[in-house]
């Protein structure tokens, strides 16, 4: 499919400009603005996969990590959950509990053969566990905002490009005046309306990323809030019931 498809279909909708159809400004603008144009038909294609992968992403963890933490709470056998929490890949709340689980085990089970061996170790106790649920949040963290980067930059260079084509654009309009014998605006009409094209393409661009960034980076944060209270409130249980 081709990138310029989204970008040409609204276009081609937008009403003629002083007698001219858009996509005829368009074919008949200069290299830089059509290179403008292109550049910035890419980065409103691209954001918008990215905002559909990201929005399925994080719909997909908040609604795993949902019926996760309901889980556990109405589960009090804990190698039970941990069976469930390997059918929740999408969880990062179950992510961040399978860490700590794997490490109270090995902390418990080297434990248990420490006593048994009458032997004395300090095997770090619930700060290993901590250590592993930190871990495993820092990684979901990174896994849920990749990306997101290239949204920030899309809402914050896009309008820019698209100023950087209109300023070319009024510029050679401006320019050509000196090889016409008219120097009413309607010689230089054309060529701004143009350049205007690239601005508006470039807030195409970036209204909807900087939009999307911030909805995003919203529900991150609260996902993070949210395993960052199952992790106090795990350790509590973990030092309580198993690390005495």
């Amino acid at each position: 499919m081709s990138v310029i498809g989204p970008a040409a279909a609204m276009l081609a909708a937008a009403p003629p400009v002083g007698g001219h159809d858009v996509l005829t400004l368009l074919t008949s603008s200069g290299p830089v603005v059509q290179g403008v144009l292109y550049i910035l038909v890419f980065f409103s294609v691209a954001s918008w996969g990215v905002i559909i992968h990201k929005a399925r992403q994080i719909r997909s963890a908040r609604r795993a990590s949902d019926r996760f933490i309901e889980s556990f709470w109405e589960t009090k056998n804990l190698t039970t959950v941990h069976a469930a929490s390997q059918e929740m890949g999408d969880s990062p709340v179950a992510q961040v509990f399978r860490a700590g689980y794997q490490e109270l085990v090995r902390l418990t089970r080297a434990k248990r053969q420490a006593e048994e061996a009458q032997l004395s170790t300090d095997l770090g106790g619930v700060a290993n566990v901590e250590r592993a649920m930190r871990r495993a949040a820092t990684q979901q963290l990174t896994q849920l905002e990749r990306a997101l980067t290239f949204l920030a930059t899309t809402a914050s260079a896009s309008p820019f490009i698209g100023l950087f084509g209109t300023v070319w654009g009024i510029m050679n309009a401006f320019l050509g005046l000196s090889t016409t014998q008219s120097s009413s605006i309607q010689a230089v009409a054309p060529g701004i309306a143009e350049a205007l094209i690239a601005t508006a393409t470039g807030l195409f661009a970036a209204i909807p990323a900087v939009v999307a960034y911030n909805s995003f980076s919203r529900q991150i944060r609260v996902l993070s809030a949210e395993m960052e209270n199952f992790a106090f409130e795990f350790l509590n249980i973990a030092e309580r019931h198993f690390l005495n």
